[in-house]
């Protein structure tokens, strides 16, 4: 929490990391210029992954130090789980830390239908995000290579999701153990039973293709656009066990954002929401999404943000 009693806020840019609350931000000296490409947060402190090949921790939020170099490969998301600070990277590989350096995760190298992971325009996949649940289920989002979930701290893997449901985070609920979200090009998808089943809610959205989800308590926002050039690109919300469809985040919001609004860039903690756009915007609100103000312009291009 900052100073005020409010979530503390970071907002991770091409340009920088920025730290503060609902109210502003500031630049963090340590990285000022840096490419600040993910976020994660332990119960004792806050990491972030820098240039795609660093990871930094930060016990406040504001003064930061460098932890480890990532091998080889470009690192592309960080968070803590019960195997430990797991780091996903380019071509779909995971890393461990451990004792101040990276292992690759071997079980994760075999993982079931590895073969047929790709990416619509050619290149390797990627991991775009990773979930620890509370109950200590591991939930790792392959772009494009659906869902896996590991329920043994990463010794083994299963599938969740047909690759092809193109999911691009998925999010475990931070108090209802088995209970799992994704956004997706498929949609909002939810598991009650740890991604054994699924079921696709999309009523309410304008479009289905969906880059973003948040959520705590038992409200939900996810970000939605017809496609992955981001057209009618907006942030919609809704009750996670109401019958209700979605509606659209509009006071205080741009009517339709310019691109779509991202992976990891909407955050939600209690009645405090924030999301960052492409252009480089950061919006808050203090009614869980009912309504919005600008809170920053002409930041770096956000590339990930946290409220905790």
């Amino acid at each position: 929490m900052s100073a005020h009693g409010e979530p503390m806020m970071l907002v991770a840019t091409d340009d920088g990391l920025f730290v503060g609350g609902a109210d502003e931000i500031s630049p963090v000296e340590e990285l000022a210029g840096r490419e600040v490409v993910a976020l994660g947060r332990s119960a004792d402190a806050r990491w972030a992954l820098v240039d795609g090949r660093e990871l930094w921790n930060s016990d406040d939020g504001r003064r930061w130090a460098f932890v480890a170099k990532t091998p080889r490969r470009r690192a592309s998301c960080v968070a803590i789980t019960s195997a430990g600070l797991l780091v996903g990277t380019a071509r779909a590989h995971l890393l461990r830390l451990d004792d101040g350096r990276f292992i690759q995760q071997s079980p994760f190298d075999e993982a079931p239908g590895r073969d047929a992971w790709y990416t619509p325009w050619g290149a390797p996949p990627e991991v775009r995000s990773i979930s620890g649940a509370r109950d200590g289920a591991i939930y790792v989002n392959v772009h494009v290579g659906g869902v896996l979930r590991s329920r043994d701290g990463g010794e083994s893997w299963r599938a969740t999701l047909d690759i092809d449901d193109d999911v691009h985070q998925v999010l475990a609920h931070p108090t209802r153990p088995g209970l799992v979200l994704v956004a997706a090009a498929a949609g909002f998808g939810v598991s009650g039973d740890g991604g054994d089943t699924w079921r696709w809610l999309n009523e309410g959205l304008s479009a289905h293709y969906c880059r973003a989800v948040a959520v705590d308590g038992e409200t939900v926002l996810v970000s939605a656009s017809t496609g992955h050039r981001g057209r009618e690109s907006a942030v919609y919300r809704r009750r996670l066990d109401d019958r209700a469809p979605f509606e659209r985040c509009q006071v205080g919001l741009p009517e339709w954002f310019s691109d779509n609004v991202d992976s990891n860039c909407v955050a939600l903690c209690g009645r405090t929401a924030a999301l960052g756009a492409g252009d480089g915007t950061v919006f808050v609100s203090r009614d869980a999404g009912e309504t919005w103000a600008c809170l920053e312009k002409d930041l770096g291009a956000v590339r990930a943000l946290s409220l905790d």
